[in-house]
């Protein structure tokens, strides 16, 4: 097969869902991660939240509290991506039983007609987003393992106080790097299931592409949890 023949399996409107998947995905990763002039972001709140976490952990005598809540942490993530393998190992199977798959989705009404071969193409990206999503969420493990390495190992209330701030610096940059992956994994879940929509009609595909960008904006520029971190800030400094 190719290029041109492989080309016109898919038509205008399945190659401009699948461009804006792609921009909407790596560009509102950046937009999130550099974060909106202007506007501070739940992801920034939460860093700043975190080094608030940190300062406090190093002047408590007993720190079985702060243990707790990284191997509460450790444990979140390692729940997605235990999820994540029995998803990808669940798509596998799907590809070993295509024909059925497809024939119950041409049932539907609004589904639409595809070949085989653009059906493999559709499942092999979804499993290419779920992996993207276990890798994140593993190497967001690994980076929690890290947090509880450095929560051991912060030193004493009574040290010098520039090497208190130093480990509270090391405490909360570990800590956001650590959720950040973990975003990125969650929202790799997300953009997967506007993928499912491709599997049926291509402008499913865009319009849930667009309200999974839209959803995703909203919590994290203006939710209801970032207003009232906002308040509490208003009150606390006014």
């Amino acid at each position: 097969m190719n290029f041109f023949s492989f080309f016109a399996k898919f038509s205008w409107v399945d190659w401009l869902g699948l461009s804006w998947f792609l921009i909407c995905w790596f560009g509102y990763e950046r937009l999130v991660e550099k974060g909106w002039k202007g506007h501070t972001t739940l992801l920034a709140e939460g860093h700043r939240l975190r080094l608030e976490w940190a300062r406090e952990l190093l002047t408590r005598e007993n720190r079985i509290v702060d243990c707790a809540l990284v191997s509460n942490l450790v444990s979140s993530v390692s729940f997605y991506a235990n999820t994540s393998i029995y998803i990808i190992a669940g798509l596998f199977a799907t590809l070993g039983a295509l024909d059925r798959f497809m024939d119950t989705a041409a049932e539907l009404q609004f589904s639409h007609s595809y070949s085989r071969e653009a059906m493999e193409l559709k499942l092999v990206l979804l499993i290419t987003v779920f992996v993207v999503a276990y890798f994140k969420f593993t190497w967001a493990l690994r980076q929690f393992n890290v947090l509880s390495i450095i929560t051991g190992a912060v030193p004493q209330k009574e040290a010098d106080p520039d090497q208190l701030e130093r480990y509270a610096q090391k405490h909360a940059a570990a800590n956001t790097c650590a959720g950040d992956d973990f975003n990125r994994g969650i929202r790799a879940y997300y953009f997967g299931m506007a993928v499912l929509g491709w599997m049926l009609s291509p402008w499913l595909f865009i319009i849930a592409t667009s309200v999974i960008v839209f959803v995703q904006a909203r919590r994290e520029f203006d939710s209801p949890v970032l207003r009232a971190l906002r308040e509490i800030d208003v009150i606390k400094h006014g």
